[in-house]
């Protein structure tokens, strides 16, 4: 009998738990689709740019910022392994 009052109760609290994720949901949704323009301070946020896209005299950056090539895995183990052996603590100990 204690069994189904746990088992009603946590149905019950999942029920309640889904449908005020819904509700946020659409709430959230509603709160999107209104213009922004109730809002000077989102406004202003808006339209300024993040310190890593501009450069030092503070223009706007239209480079890419990270360019990365496929190289296989010999040519990798090849770069890694140089970068081990000129580091200051590697031997030269080949194996």
């Amino acid at each position: 009998m204690l069994q189904l009052i746990y088992v009603f109760a946590f149905t019950v609290l999942a029920f309640l738990a889904v449908g005020n994720m819904i509700r946020n949901l659409m709430t959230l949704g509603m709160d999107a689709q209104r213009s922004s323009s109730r809002s000077p301070y989102r406004q202003r946020m808006m339209g300024v740019p993040h310190p890593e896209l501009l450069d030092d005299q503070g223009n706007l950056v239209d480079e890419p910022f990270l360019v990365m090539r496929s190289i296989n895995v010999d040519d990798a183990r090849v770069q890694l392994d140089a970068l081990y052996k000129s580091s200051p603590g590697a031997t030269n100990d080949e194996e």
